[in-house]
């Protein structure tokens, strides 16, 4: 699985690279988690970085809980959860016209793997020589509320309003991570790798008909893993320090 992954490069370097702007500030990461919200390239606006949250939320889900943050490359053109987003780049909604669903990008320049040892699980960080950049094949939808998730307190009984009623929510647009069998390097590590596209192929994952082609285990000449802090641990620590190799 990929379950957290790094993108430490500066904003304009990574505008360039990928060929689209930010339409926020954007600041290196050490430590990108499920649940928060990062930078992914929407098939539907594919010169623009959108940041959506880690933990794909399918549109016909009656609630907005237990997001899934990884999706195999085996199945997802089959399960319903991924299925609309990987055969339509660009869902749309026919009566209100907001695209709903569709494939993306996920700019990446390294993620974890964690290895049970004697002393606990050790985590690994997997990622080119050089930390050059990579893309990670995506998949995102937008979840909207049902009229009846959105009724709260005496108004869901038909009894009125109250002062202490939560406010409705709105959507939400999530994504997730497509993984895919591992190569040589990391099958020492885990089962599964993140689909990392090859660069020259990044926008055909955003517009082919058919990308299955696409979902291969990426060579693994030029990576590397190496060990690194169990500081990465918690979500909540994000600094450089945490991609140093242990001594």
């Amino acid at each position: 699985m990929c379950g957290r992954y790094t993108l430490f490069l500066e904003q304009a370097d990574l505008e360039e690279r990928f060929d689209a702007r930010f339409s926020e500030p954007f600041s290196p990461r050490y430590n990108m988690a499920p649940g928060q919200e990062l930078p992914v390239i929407r098939a539907d606006d594919p010169e623009r970085f959108r940041h959506l949250e880690w933990g794909l939320i399918p549109d016909w889900a009656e609630d907005d809980t237990g997001g899934l943050i990884n999706a195999r490359a085996e199945t997802v053109s089959t399960k319903p959860s991924f299925r609309e987003a990987y055969e339509n780049p660009g869902k749309r909604d026919g009566s209100k016209g907001t695209v709903q669903a569709g494939r993306c990008l996920v700019p990446a320049n390294g993620f974890y793997e964690w290895v049970e040892t004697d002393d606990g699980k050790q985590p690994f960080r997997v990622a080119f020589e050089d930390d050059r950049p990579f893309a990670m094949a995506g998949l995102w939808t937008r979840w909207e509320p049902s009229a009846e998730t959105t009724q709260t307190g005496l108004d869901a009984f038909g009894g009125g309003s109250s002062e202490t009623d939560d406010e409705p929510e709105g959507p939400r647009e999530t994504f997730t991570v497509v993984t895919t069998e591992p190569n040589d390097l990391i099958g020492e590590y885990h089962h599964r790798m993140a689909a990392i596209l090859e660069p020259g192929r990044e926008r055909e994952w955003l517009s082919a008909a058919d990308p299955s082609s696409l979902l291969q285990p990426y060579q693994s000449a030029e990576m590397r893993a190496y060990p690194v802090s169990t500081a990465v641990n918690s979500p909540a620590v994000d600094e450089p320090s945490l991609v140093d190799p242990l001594e």
